[in-house]
């Protein structure tokens, strides 16, 4: 087995990996400072904050032969026999005069500045700079100017990595950055009438290791150490992105990716980047209410919701009633799971179909491999199989549809909870459902015992005729397991609580099967692996969230 030396801590490496110095020296424990440097972009080798002293040691004699200059660790190959000192006095000199030279012209605004907190630059002077300035410092004029709709410039503390140029053009493939000029007059620029907005264009944000490039939607929203920092999953699409949901005081401020190589790699869209603003929307339902034959919409205590909708469902299917129930691909595994026994106790013959699919257009590659799923619900695979375990003919959202159209069904549970289209806000976006569809289910309200249950996040043409209307939580208020289109499944925990007037379906489906304490969605998701094939890889514990496991494809004829 190839072995790599890092300051005298012999660590194996496997015989095909392909490891520069900066991950060799990772697996050691060591951490290489570094700026140019990113794992998913090409290798430039041009801050020079990696310089490592590098040698080789002779498999048969032990003699190790040194390279008399520093190297760039990030451009040198980790290969069997390769020696790596990383803090020696020699190498320490150089990462300080680095720094210095760096810091000499940029602009000391950190108590103004968004990166402050989280910035490279401010961490490495304190851990490798020097003891003190040894240059005035000057007055600066910030250079700020737009680069696109989403990002803005703050030209004089850029330190030339070049991150961001590359991102463009080997990830998102689009190349609207440049190096403007050369030596101390060179800067970060887009190409006349080509501004930065491909959709991925947030993701130069998170690349920048200082405060060149700010976040027009965080801009000055709030100090990073103030957040508080939840591992979760983008509900924007089936591609599942590995996110960070920054939060203070149950508002969230930005999401953030997580590096996650089996589903996103490094980077996340610019539409599931912004597309949380529908959590805090002052259209968003967070009242129940009932409504009967003899009275409008009423408000409704959630403790009489876990037994009144259970009676009035059982009411409906009494006799040769039918309940039909739509099971949203916005609802969790373990959710999606109760809502089908809750449905199967009230009625054993109860029809359990996948809820409506959004979809808009097409799915779009990056040359990075980035893909943004046109399919934009998070579960729809978790969802059939869930529902397989019930009925394996996983009916579909038309099927439930006709069934209701035509009177065959005396009750319906709509679930829903899908946000605005492309993360707008829902006073400027139509429903998920349009009017003709809802009226669809007429013959279900002419019934005398017709009860229909719709629970969603905002209004729409069907939950006006809802007799039952129950809000729902958001992607980042529920917690469970999400499985995307590649049959990734990922396990989550709520990054902030749900309006005051919400439960989060889980939550409620959870007090419905009476289930003792606080809902667990631990313990379901290990009932639904224990009794679906399908299923069966989520009994393992996901100690940590966003742990990813592959499950069998499901099985269709």
């Amino acid at each position: 087995m190839p072995t790599v030396i890092v300051d005298g801590r012999e660590i194996e490496i496997g015989a095909d990996e392909r490891l520069n110095c900066i991950e060799a020296a990772r697996r050691a424990g060591a951490e290489i400072p570094h700026y140019c440097w990113h794992p998913g972009l090409s290798v430039v080798a041009s801050c020079r904050m990696c310089l490592v002293e590098v040698g080789t040691r002779d498999a048969e004699t032990g003699q190790t032969s040194m390279i008399p200059k520093l190297v760039p660790a990030c451009q040198t190959p980790a290969k069997d026999g390769t020696v790596i000192v990383t803090e020696s006095e020699k190498v320490k000199d150089s990462r300080a005069r680095v720094e210095e030279a760096l810091l000499i012209d940029h602009p000391i605004d950190c108590p103004i500045c968004d990166k402050a907190g989280e910035c490279l630059l401010q961490d490495y002077h304190f851990e490798h700079g020097q003891p003190e300035r040894r240059a005035d410092i000057h007055a600066f004029t910030s250079k700020k100017r737009d680069m696109g709709p989403t990002v803005t410039l703050f030209a004089d503390r850029c330190i030339m990595c070049t991150r961001c140029v590359r991102f463009t053009r080997e990830v998102a493939g689009t190349g609207e950055l440049m190096v403007n000029a050369r030596g101390s007059k060179e800067e970060i620029d887009v190409f006349p009438g080509y501004p930065l907005e491909n959709k991925l264009s947030g993701n130069v944000v998170d690349l920048c290791p200082v405060g060149a490039l700010g976040d027009k939607d965080f801009l000055y929203q709030q100090r990073v150490w103030f957040l508080k920092r939840e591992a979760g999953v983008c509900g924007g699409c089936s591609a599942g992105c590995s996110i960070q949901t920054e939060h203070t005081q149950d508002t969230v401020y930005r999401l953030k990716p997580r590096e996650n190589l089996h589903v996103n790699k490094w980077w996340i869209c610019d539409e599931g980047r912004y597309g949380w603003h529908h959590l805090h929307d002052p259209s968003r339902l967070v009242e129940a209410k009932r409504r009967t034959a003899s009275s409008d919409a009423d408000s409704v205590e959630w403790a009489d919701i876990v037994t009144g909708l259970k009676a009035d469902l059982t009411t409906s299917v009494s006799g040769d009633g039918r309940l039909a129930v739509a099971v949203s691909p916005m609802l969790t595994v373990e959710e999606a799971w109760m809502l089908c026994s809750v449905a199967r106790e009230i009625d054993p013959q109860a029809l359990l179909a996948v809820g409506y699919v959004p979809t808009q257009g097409e799915d779009e590659s990056f040359p990075g491999g980035f893909t943004i799923r046109g399919e934009k619900c998070p579960n729809r695979v978790g969802v059939e199989h869930v529902i397989a375990a019930f009925d394996p003919s996983v009916p579909r959202w038309e099927s439930l549809l006709e069934v209701v159209e035509r009177g065959e069904c005396t009750a319906a549970w709509i679930t829903a909870a899908y946000p605005p289209a492309g993360g707008r806000p829902a006073t400027e976006v139509g429903s998920w459902i349009d009017e003709a569809t809802a009226a669809r289910f007429a013959k279900l309200r002419e019934q005398s015992a017709g009860c229909l249950i719709v629970q969603d996040m905002f209004d729409s043409p069907l939950a006006s005729q809802a007799n039952w209307l129950l809000p729902s939580a958001g992607f980042a208020e529920r917690s469970g397991t999400w499985i995307n289109h590649g049959q990734w499944a990922q396990s989550f925990e709520r990054a902030i609580r749900a309006p005051s007037g919400v439960w989060p379906e889980g939550r409620l489906l959870w007090n419905m099967l009476e289930r003792r304490g606080l809902y667990d969605p631990n313990v379901i998701r290990r009932e639904a692996a224990a009794a679906s094939p399908a299923l069966a890889a989520l009994a393992e514990d996901l100690p940590s969230v966003g742990l990813d496991l592959r499950l069998q494809q499901l099985a269709t004829s």
